[in-house]
């Protein structure tokens, strides 16, 4: 099967896809396994972690086979894209519009997510050829906003990033967004105890939310 569909699928499936943004490299790599212990399917590693592209590599290797979407996070130029895409990299997200990254990701068939905060930027995005696009900052937004920006481009593969939470989750997904970008409620769920089960529970948490918020748009 089309390897790209594949892994657009994994990020369908869950609705999800994690935001690993953390200051120490081992508390990255075992927050990311706890999260697909609890069955995140597609996460990001941001190029703001220390040796970000080694815990790719390494996710990468371990999972890819799986089924899992391993990415890069904060990719802004092409010459981090490719850099990304060798260290095993399937998926390259920014926070921004960057052409340039996303016809990196095109060109060796990587699932693309690029940032984007008004109408403009969202069309701009979509013509660029970015797989989905990153409402960001969503938190400043709210899922009224999608509704305002979808009823003029309802072909737009809108994922929020940032306030978006198992309590809020059925507003955005009812409000047309394809999937959610996640971050703190599952990869700090186990800061300052050491106990990585609490990330694995905290996936599991936000999933069903998700599910059940999709079964109630049935």
């Amino acid at each position: 099967m089309w390897k790209k569909f594949e892994n657009l699928k994994a990020i369908a499936d869950t609705g999800i896809l994690l935001i690993i943004r953390l200051d120490d490299e081992q508390e990255a790599l075992a927050v990311a396994e706890a999260a697909i212990a609890g069955g995140i399917r597609a996460l990001e590693v941001t190029l703001s972690v220390p040796n970000a592209l080694g815990i790719i590599s390494t996710l990468s290797k371990k999972y890819k086979k799986q089924g899992i979407l391993i990415g890069a996070g904060t990719v802004l130029d092409a010459e981090t894209a490719r850099a990304a895409i060798i260290a095993g990299a399937e998926l390259l997200v920014s926070p921004h519009v960057t052409a340039s990254m996303i016809q990196v990701a095109n060109r060796y068939q990587a699932v693309s997510v690029c940032g984007a905060y008004t109408p403009t930027e969202v069309v701009v995005a979509m013509e660029a050829g970015a797989d989905i696009v990153k409402l960001f900052p969503a938190d400043m937004l709210g899922p009224q906003y999608v509704k305002t920006i979808r009823a003029p481009l309802p072909q737009a593969p809108l994922a929020p990033t940032g306030g978006v939470t198992p309590e809020n989750v059925g507003e955005w997904l009812a409000a047309g967004c394809v999937s959610v970008g996640v971050g703190s409620f599952i990869s700090k769920a186990a800061q300052g105890t050491g106990d990585y089960s609490k990330v694995t529970e905290a996936a599991k948490i936000f999933l069903a939310a998700v599910a059940e918020a999709r079964q109630v748009q049935k």
